[in-house]
């Protein structure tokens, strides 16, 4: 067959990317075509995306990449979740959209729990109860009587919003639309309990696509402004990790199998037929997202490899020099093993912190543990804290689903570090496969190629990433040393 070019729009909540993905029938290729970078924009006292200059970004990439590429057989865009804007009768933006990490709606999360309280929130939506989802901040704009929201036609998610610039199209893709805590993952409708205790009228909210659907096409006004050929508008799983989970490069087997997404947060989760919507799942702070084909997933956040980051700033101070992840890495190795822990998603870890190897010190000291002192040591305690908590998440994945995880898949950016593969592999016991980083780009370019009728399904893509990826295995090694320490992490943190 002959090779299809599609491109990949991937916008981070710091940084935004444009690729051409290449399939010739049988292997990925990606090739970047333009970067840029994703700062909010803070005016009176609101925290705010910049929309119309991302949105200017995407059209740069547009025209970059048709330059290079002639023959574009499609496109699709993700990004972050959890945050939206509104449209009016006109088509006109109302108002820039407010940032997820902003005071105003992360404020506000009591009051919406004495209109509808936790449990039934989760019961009916099955999604994580944290402060940054759209619900609160939909909530705070009704309560203040909003412009946008008196105003508002139609609700669009971020990747809705471009879509509808490029297309003229109005509708909501699934998996962002999972991220609102306004949509029911069971029965896949807006959930209009919510909707009628907040005061906030339906019709605002459209259809909402599965992704892999083709929407339309880049409307002749953008493509005259842009002196570019129209092509299809296909939606991926518009929410950037979504995107990632459909890229995973796994097999087709009765297998079962978990991922984790390695970066400055990383996410554990399983792939789920239907939403796990329990007691247990809720107390725990779990929750379900939408997935690629209609599915689900259930995950949990874990405050991954920021602590090492915040370290490394500290080191590179004191040093007066630039210390490498490869140096912190090989001082790592050569330190003494499982000789100290911290829990990573305690308070005092999330938080930003001048001096973080000291906080690492002065929480081994307080748990009574050997004090860390040299790099190595405390890089150590950081990574090997780190394989803990994956496999104490993953456990109680296990315990929600009732599933022995078979085989783990770590993607992202967190992949290079083998040794931290490895530690995770040795803790888990069982067999690890890391790579690639790019595999919210490939989910993307999957979904899309599926929307064109160049794949026939998301496992056709899978093993289609799997030949096209450069991925490392890990077997466990020193299994009894590493569960004896996984105790000792237990009474630890329990």
């Amino acid at each position: 067959m002959a090779t299809k070019n599609c491109l990949v729009f991937d916008i981070g909540a710091s940084n935004g990317r444009v690729l051409v993905g290449q399939f010739n029938g049988k292997r990925f290729t990606m090739h970047e075509t333009h970067r840029f970078d994703n700062h909010p924009v803070y005016v009176g006292e609101t925290l705010y995306w910049d929309t119309l200059r991302l949105y200017s970004e995407l059209q740069n990439g547009l025209v970059a990449s048709m330059k290079q590429f002639k023959e574009i057989a499609s496109l699709g865009i993700d990004t972050w979740g959890v945050d939206f804007g509104f449209i009016d009768k006109n088509g006109k933006l109302l108002s820039n959209p407010v940032h997820y990490r902003d005071e105003r709606r992360n404020s506000i999360c009591d009051e919406v729990y004495d209109i509808i309280q936790k449990e039934e929130l989760f019961n009916l939506t099955g999604m994580f109860l944290l402060s940054i989802v759209s619900v609160f901040h939909l909530y705070a704009l009704k309560k203040d009587s909003a412009f946008e929201l008196s105003n508002a036609h139609k609700f669009l998610m971020t990747a809705d919003i471009f879509n509808f610039f490029l297309t003229g199209e109005v509708y909501n893709e699934y998996t962002n639309a999972t991220t609102t805590l306004l949509y029911n993952t069971k029965e896949k409708r807006w959930e209009q309990k919510i909707l009628e205790r907040l005061g906030v009228k339906k019709q605002i909210f459209g259809d909402v696509m599965m992704p892999g659907t083709q929407i339309g096409t880049i409307s002749k006004s953008v493509c005259s402004e842009l002196d570019i050929h129209s092509v299809p508008v296909v939606v991926p799983a518009t929410h950037d990790t979504a995107s990632a989970v459909a890229g995973i490069p796994v097999k087709r087997s009765n297998i079962n199998w978990a991922f984790i997404s390695m970066g400055t947060w990383c996410i554990v989760g399983i792939e789920t037929p239907e939403p796990v919507i329990t007691e247990a799942v809720l107390n725990a702070g779990y929750g379900n997202e939408g997935s690629a084909g209609g599915k689900t997933f259930l995950a949990n956040n874990i405050n991954g490899l920021w602590v090492i980051q915040q370290c490394r700033q500290r080191w590179i101070m004191e040093k007066g020099k630039d210390l490498s992840w490869e140096q912190i890495v090989s001082m790592a190795s050569d330190a003494r093993p499982l000789v100290s822990f911290i829990d990573v998603d305690e308070p005092v870890f999330v938080q930003a912190q001048s001096d973080m190897p000291k906080v690492v010190q002065n929480y081994c000291t307080k748990k009574d543990q050997r004090t860390p002192e040299t790099i190595g040591e405390v890089a150590r305690c950081v990574y090997e804290s780190l394989a803990m908590k994956f496999c104490y998440k993953l456990k109680k994945l296990e315990s929600f689903t009732k599933k022995k995880i078979d085989i783990l898949y770590l993607v992202g950016g967190g992949t290079k570090n083998k040794i931290l593969c490895q530690w995770t592999a040795d803790v888990m016991g069982i067999p690890v496969k890391a790579g690639p980083t790019e595999t919210t780009a490939i989910g993307n370019l999957i979904m899309q190629l599926i929307g064109i009728g160049e794949l026939a399904s998301i496992d056709e893509g899978r093993e289609a990433a799997l030949i096209s990826s450069d991925m490392s295995s890990f077997e466990p090694q020193d299994v009894s040393i590493w569960k004896d320490a996984y105790q000792r992490f237990l009474g630890l943190i329990e």
